[in-house]
């Protein structure tokens, strides 16, 4: 996450997702981002820094919430397209150059969320909420039905 739309003193690439969004869109096969120490099960199969997600086979349905500092991001969101299964939790900033030069190109939908989240710190804490919305982004068709039709509030938009 790009720690400078949290309004903390600390930035940090580690916040969690809220545990009801993971619950909300099924069961992961893959998590490439995950937590050094989660706080709850996002995926079957959990990568975090250490073991270096980019490096590793992603198999099946992939959960993806990034690390948001550059150029991070924009290599987990294009590793992810090409994958072309799974859903990535990202800020709405839809006029980047990632959102123009991939998402729109190879994403299939989109959910944009209702409200802000605010994610959990590595204790179990909420962080405050951030400075930007957030959007659910949908790769595969697979992903589209469950995108369109999960419990998280928002407005779903098919792509492609």
């Amino acid at each position: 996450m790009n720690t400078t739309f949290e309004r903390t003193a600390t930035t940090t690439d580690e916040w969690y997702t809220p545990k009801e969004i993971i619950d909300a869109l099924g069961v992961f096969d893959t998590d490439p981002c995950a937590p050094v120490n989660p706080l709850w099960q996002t995926a079957i199969r959990m990568y975090n820094k250490n073991h270096d997600g980019l490096t590793k086979n992603w198999i099946g349905r992939v959960w993806l919430n990034p690390p948001y500092s550059r150029p991070l991001i924009e290599n987990f969101v294009k590793r992810l397209a090409e994958h072309g299964n799974g859903i990535a939790l990202l800020f709405n900033r839809c006029d980047s150059k990632m959102f123009q030069d991939i998402i729109f190109e190879k994403a299939t939908a989109m959910k944009f969320l209702r409200n802000r989240i605010r994610f959990f710190r590595p204790d179990g804490t909420r962080g405050d909420s951030p400075g930007c919305g957030s959007i659910l982004i949908a790769f595969g068709e697979e992903n589209v039905e469950i995108l369109k039709t999960c419990s998280t509030e928002g407005k779903y938009v098919r792509i492609n």
